[in-house]
């Protein structure tokens, strides 16, 4: 009988303590693809599983939390899109459920850090620029994630990489600082810390997971992508990073032209997220990925991806001198 893996040592940082956690990686809370299944299997694995707000209604948000506890007696959190209209029914929920862990994104952090820090909440809040690191630190966040313009999603306008982001966070507030976007190995979570940051946030290498919700096209495309099969576009309303698919041709197409924003938004329409990453329409939908899709070799059990991620950090580190 094969011997299983051994388990890494913790590795105790500002974030992993803060969090209860035994390693200071945090699942990204993707969009039709941190669901309850990929967060337990995060946090058993001794990471931060998240749950992914931004593509539930409050119920299903409900059913999640308490599917995930189910799972697993370790810390998890929930990601909430400050841009959801629903955004204090979602919040309900997550007071109501008792979630310790929140992590507020795209948006102004004192719509909601006061009111879950009144009970007891960690508030997590990702930023884009070094203001807003401030702000967020001003608005009571407990740490900030720094995400550079690599990562998959909507990105900041400013695009701002995350190898300068995060140093220049680091200086800027008190605050734990947690690197995100283009992290997918070991290696640039060595990286990371070196600049500062006490973890890792990472989405698209979790997103390609046996346990993501994604649909498997989305995942198996996300396997194939090569270092250049990622744009940044949409600008005109909100830069969405996304591997190339017949819509975003047509997307960028549309911004050569010199598209205005009601032309955008036409285009842009509805529920293309879920065509894509939820349903694996290629035609139609939007494959939200960021550049480390690149580095993504394999669909693989989340564990397998924590367990990989820790040793190569060792690795790499000691190699450094």
């Amino acid at each position: 009988m094969p011997m299983a893996p051994e388990t890494p040592p913790p590795l105790l940082t500002p974030l992993s303590r803060l969090l209860g956690i035994r390693f200071p990686i945090i699942q990204g809370g993707m969009v039709w693809t941190a669901g309850a299944k990929l967060a337990v299997a995060v946090s058993e694995a001794g990471a931060l599983g998240v749950l992914g707000a931004g593509s539930m209604k409050p119920d299903a948000l409900r059913q999640a939390i308490r599917d995930v506890r189910t799972g697993t007696k370790a810390p998890f959190g929930v990601n909430i899109p400050l841009m959801r209209e629903d955004r204090l029914e979602l919040a309900a929920v997550c007071e109501d459920e008792g979630v310790g862990i929140v992590i507020t994104s795209s948006g102004d952090p004192s719509m909601l850090t006061p009111r879950l820090k009144g009970t007891g909440c960690v508030v997590l809040h990702v930023i884009a620029t070094v203001t807003h690191a401030r702000k967020a630190a001003g608005a009571g966040c407990d740490a900030v994630i720094a995400e550079g313009c690599e990562a998959g999603g909507h990105n900041g306008v400013d695009e701002i990489t995350t190898f300068t982001l995060v140093p220049q966070v680091v200086d800027a507030v008190h605050v734990p600082v947690v690197a995100a976007g283009g992290i997918a190995d070991g290696r640039g979570m060595a990286a990371a810390l070196a600049l500062g940051a006490s973890g890792v946030q990472v989405g698209t290498r979790f997103a390609a997971t046996v346990e993501s919700d994604a649909h498997a096209v989305y995942k198996q495309r996300v396997v194939d992508a090569t270092d250049r099969d990622t744009v940044l576009t949409m600008r005109g309303l909100m830069p969405v990073r996304m591997l190339r698919t017949p819509f975003t041709l047509r997307a960028m197409e549309a911004e050569r032209r010199g598209a205005t924003r009601d032309e955008l938004v036409t285009l842009l329409g509805r529920k293309r997220e879920r065509m894509g990453i939820g349903e694996g329409d290629m035609d139609e939908g939007m494959f939200e990925a960021g550049q480390s899709a690149g580095l993504v070799h394999g669909i693989l059990p989340a564990a397998d991806v924590v367990r990989m991620m820790m040793d190569v950090y060792r690795i790499t580190h000691q190699r450094m001198p």
